[in-house]
């Protein structure tokens, strides 16, 4: 009997533990401020200050940056009118591709903002460098044999002002000897953008080049540092899914990782972005994830292709992609089957409960194009779970309805036995044996709902869909906690709450979830250990301070799993003919 109750308490305190640790932790133990933004300055593999072009952008071996100084960070306006430019305008990407080194420097995501209130800015995906944070993506020719290729200085000749889906664009640039190095560009409605290089060998020689796709990052970004999202570098090589936060990067040697894959795609991903290479899935390439720079870092993810020879008059071409953009799971799987990119969907961070997470993101999303509201989708699908385990659940329920009913009986034991625990936990052992009463079935819809849980929390907190999903009445966005706190009177008395008070400045919804947790508890029975019986009783306290930090629509789940719970258990119980107290009902009595 001990060991049944101390696994129910050990479920109980897991789950707190598991659910209730980034604001545990955030509260005890907050992160450090960031440091202050430094200028450009780099580091070679081997930590020394190394070589940058006149952008800003530092000289990586094999790759063609023309050396220069870095300069102090600029304005991002005075970044993006330092060089000539040829605009990009799709339904839902805007920005520019710099002709000095035939960069993609410039994107803003028009479909989504910062915040929900009105005028707030666009997404800034890419920035140019010279700015403060430059991200950027470009495609190039490395040299071989002392051939001339173009730079990170060079400015390309283009034959349009405008990419637009259905305009692509053609960068051209020739060397000295007569050889022709072209980029052709397209993109689509969306977020995927189609780079083909070109060779033409207008010499009288062979040449030789080794074709490359690069991303840079000039500065580590502000992250949520949560244990069930991962941020920083990605990708997938030969089928194998690869995460490396950015502070993990600099423990490896030379602040290096490499990879050979055949097929897959890298890049680097923020919680709801991700820019992506995605070289051509039938070659072989070589990838590295590097970090350079002092202070807080600068990253990079590159390919390298395996070298190229154009014979004098021939041309050569090889075909890339890179994805910029919002991480929409049905585009990601879209994308992936229509170009064949290896498990391209594992962008989004679904987790170690993939075969739950992402189910549940289907049917959610099917939910909502159904109920138009992705709040009531939630709901719907709690109810589909609860329909599913209802056999389950019922038995489970049944079995403490049946405890309950003894409750009157395990009271007299208590009494009549008194300190006697070895006696008494022989004598209830032989109760429930007798009354074929499994002690231990009140535990499977706690084991039930975790993993569920777990999984619903990971679709909520990381795919943007959810992003300022509304609700009803006041929230806003199921992926944010409940905006009424309790501090502010329920928004009635408006002021910044500080952070230390955020534990306890908890919502409505968080409050009802409290509720209905306190409720079904008086419907279970209680332990027989009173030092249990009164752990057990603050549990709902507890959940209810660390889950008003959670999405709202977490919570809301929760507090609607519970109401679905409440009311089967106590029809179970009528049919029992059991009080909520324990024992006989009156109207059950004889």
């Amino acid at each position: 009997m001990k060991e049944n109750k101390n696994l129910v308490m050990a479920i109980a305190l897991s789950a707190l533990i598991l659910f209730g640790w980034p604001y545990i932790q955030g509260f005890f133990f907050p992160a450090p401020p960031a440091p202050p933004q430094q200028a450009q300055t780099t580091q070679t593999q081997t930590g020394q200050t190394g070589a940058v072009d006149s952008a800003g952008v530092p000289t990586i071996p094999g790759m063609p940056n023309a050396p220069g100084t870095a300069a102090a960070p600029i304005t991002r306006e005075d970044a993006l009118a330092n060089a000539p430019r040829i605009a990009v305008e799709t339904p839902r990407l805007s920005g520019s591709i710099n002709l000095r080194g035939a960069r993609i420097d410039d994107l803003t995501l028009s479909d989504y903002h910062e915040t929900l209130e009105d005028g707030s800015p666009a997404i800034d995906l890419l920035q140019p460098a010279g700015g403060a944070q430059p991200y950027l993506v470009q495609f190039g020719w490395s040299p071989m044999d002392g051939l001339e290729t173009p730079d990170g200085d060079t400015v390309w000749a283009a034959n349009g002002d405008t990419l637009t889906p259905s305009s692509p664009v053609t960068l051209t640039w020739t060397n000295a000897a007569g050889v022709t190095f072209e980029q052709s560009i397209a993109v689509d409605e969306n977020f995927m953008f189609t780079v083909t290089q070109r060779i033409v060998n207008g010499s009288d020689q062979t040449i030789s080049a080794v074709p490359y796709g690069r991303i840079f990052r000039g500065a580590k970004p502000k992250t949520q540092n949560f244990y069930i999202l991962h941020e920083g570098l990605i990708g997938v090589f030969d089928g194998k899914l690869e995460e490396i936060k950015y502070d993990d990067l600099e423990d490896k040697p030379q602040g290096k990782e490499s990879f050979a894959t055949t097929g897959g795609w890298m890049g680097i991903t923020d919680k709801y972005w991700l820019v992506a290479l995605v070289p051509n899935q039938t070659a072989s390439v070589n990838s590295t994830f590097l970090r350079t720079g002092t202070t807080d870092g600068q990253f990079h993810v590159n390919f390298v292709a395996d070298p190229t020879s154009v014979a004098p008059g021939a041309r050569v071409e090889m075909t890339d992609h890179f994805f910029a953009g919002a991480k929409e799971t049905l585009r990601l799987d879209a994308y992936s089957e229509s170009l064949g990119i290896t498990n391209f969907d594992l962008a989004v961070d679904f987790g170690w409960f993939y075969f739950l997470t992402k189910p549940f993101f289907f049917a959610i999303h099917w939910f909502h194009s159904v109920l138009g509201n992705f709040g009531l989708a939630i709901m719907a699908l709690t109810l589909c779970v609860k329909i599913c385990f209802f056999p389950l659940a019922n038995k489970s329920y049944k079995s403490m309805s049946k405890m309950k009913l003894l409750q009157p009986k395990i009271v007299e034991l208590r009494e009549r036995l008194g300190d006697d625990k070895q006696k008494l936990q022989s004598e209830m052992m032989e109760l429930y044996k007798k009354e074929k009463v499994n002690p231990l079935a009140g535990c499977l819809p706690v084991l039930i709902q975790i993993p569920v849980f777990f999984s619903l929390y990971k679709v909520l907190f990381v795919t943007i869909e959810m992003r300022h999903a509304p609700f009803f009445g006041w929230i806003h966005d199921l992926s944010a906690p409940d905006p009424l706190g309790l501090l502010t009177v329920f928004g009635l008395v408006p002021w910044d709450v500080p952070q230390i008070l955020h534990i306890v400045n908890i919502g409505i919804w968080p409050l009802i979830m409290g509720f209905t947790m306190w409720f079904q508890q008086r419907l279970n029975p209680p332990p027989a250990d009173p030092i249990q019986a009164k752990i057990f009783g603050l549990m709902p306290i507890f959940f209810t301070f660390i889950l008003g930090g959670f999405p709202a629509g977490l919570v809301i789940y929760w507090a609607w799993n519970n109401s679905l719970s409440i009311l089967q258990q106590y029809v179970i119980m009528r049919r029992m003919g059991v009080a909520i107290g324990g024992g006989k009902a009156k109207d059950a009595e004889e």
